[in-house]
């Protein structure tokens, strides 16, 4: 069974406080929960980082054929249209329904079983991108056995 890339593994530790680093797991999250190698899904998140569409408010202002090339140059072959605008209807519906925030989803939520149900409301986030997300944000956001 081959081992699943973590937060880690991309520089991030996760934390309670750490809104940054935990959206760029979602960014991660979406990336990896799609059918692409996960060395390309890892490198696209890299560039989208490093070209400055690591928070919310920067991906929904990302023109779409910008994010469109950073996918390319990520490794994106195919889908590459359709993930970049899964991207910045990501960043547009964290800013405009939960303050450009995880964590407002968080507050927003009535527990766990809610704040999943509101994240696969998200175009782009289905079951696997949400159990990737969770795997390591669902203790940080509601605790080891996850209560909430």
């Amino acid at each position: 069974m081959r081992r699943h890339l973590s937060a880690q593994d991309l520089g991030l530790s996760v934390g309670p406080n750490d809104e940054a680093a935990l959206f760029k797991w979602l960014l991660a999250s979406m990336l990896f929960g799609h059918r692409i190698a996960q060395t390309i899904a890892a490198r696209t998140w890299q560039v989208l980082v490093d070209r400055g569409c690591g928070t919310p408010q920067a991906l929904a202002r990302c023109p779409h054929a910008a994010l469109v090339r950073m996918l390319g140059e990520g490794g994106y072959r195919r889908y590459d249209v359709s993930t970049a605008r899964r991207l910045s209807r990501l960043g547009q519906r964290l800013v405009d329904e939960y303050d450009g925030q995880v964590h407002g989803i968080a507050r927003a939520a009535d527990g766990r079983v809610d704040f999943e149900r509101r994240l696969l409301a998200f175009d782009g986030i289905g079951p696997v991108t949400l159990r990737i997300f969770m795997r390591e944000a669902g203790p940080v956001l509601y605790g080891v056995h996850g209560a909430g």
